[in-house]
């Protein structure tokens, strides 16, 4: 009866000491299944895994989301970009509003040497010979012109008259208007070119926002801005 008794106590001490130790689970309110479940953390993200196969790692948003590079958020670049011609004193200028872009490499220079327009001169285009050339002359005086001169240089001008040369085309078309009141026909406006020396600017793998600002430097000034390669 004794070792009865006593197995029993010992018994209940075992289970006494599992529970205090919470081998056998917790029974206060809302603890059971499934109310135990419903207080675990993520339990939408459960996933029944078969047998055999490697744990599947969960991923953060931050990693799912697809990766934006650089070239995509800086947009497009433009490969090349050419403004001029410019004579040296706008250079000058452009140089200037240019600087605060800070473009350093991307920034070039070009010399070009072309043939401008520099004069325009009122002129009786070449005759022929200096019989017709004569001829010319002297009708110009029975109408009143003294200010001409007979160009007899080796040039595709020779036996032309020249009436006068002025540096703006507005001024030469002023002196055309007045010799049609005197009656002189057969006059007209050539430009006179001569060799020039400009200045061409290229810009190089710029953005948008900065064309855009060269655009608006360079709608200041007589140049044109054009793609390059």
């Amino acid at each position: 009866m004794l070792k009865l008794i006593f197995w029993t106590l010992l018994g209940l001490n075992a289970v006494l000491f599992a529970y205090d130790h919470g081998a056998l689970g917790s029974f206060k309110a809302g603890e059971r299944e499934p109310g135990r479940i419903k207080n675990q953390i993520n339990t939408d993200k459960l996933r029944l895994q078969p047998a055999g196969l490697p744990p599947v790692l969960p991923t953060s948003p931050e990693a799912a989301a697809p990766a934006v590079t650089e070239t995509s958020a800086a947009g497009a670049l433009i490969a090349c970009t050419e403004i001029g011609n410019f004579a040296a004193a706008e250079a000058r200028r452009f140089e200037r509003q240019v600087a605060p872009l800070q473009l350093a490499d991307k920034q070039s220079q070009e010399e070009v040497t072309g043939q401008e327009i520099t004069s325009h001169m009122v002129m009786i285009p070449p005759l022929g010979s200096k019989e017709a050339a004569d001829k010319k002359a002297a009708e110009l005086k029975a109408q009143g012109v003294s200010n001409f001169f007979i160009m007899n240089d080796s040039s595709p001008t020779k036996w032309a008259i020249s009436l006068g040369v002025f540096k703006s085309e507005a001024a030469a078309q002023t002196l055309m208007a007045a010799l049609k009141k005197q009656g002189v026909v057969g006059a007209k406006v050539a430009g006179r070119s001569s060799a020039a020396t400009r200045l061409v600017y290229r810009f190089r793998n710029i953005d948008a926002d900065t064309r855009a600002k060269l655009d608006a430097i360079a709608a200041k000034f007589t140049a044109d801005t054009r793609t390059c390669k």
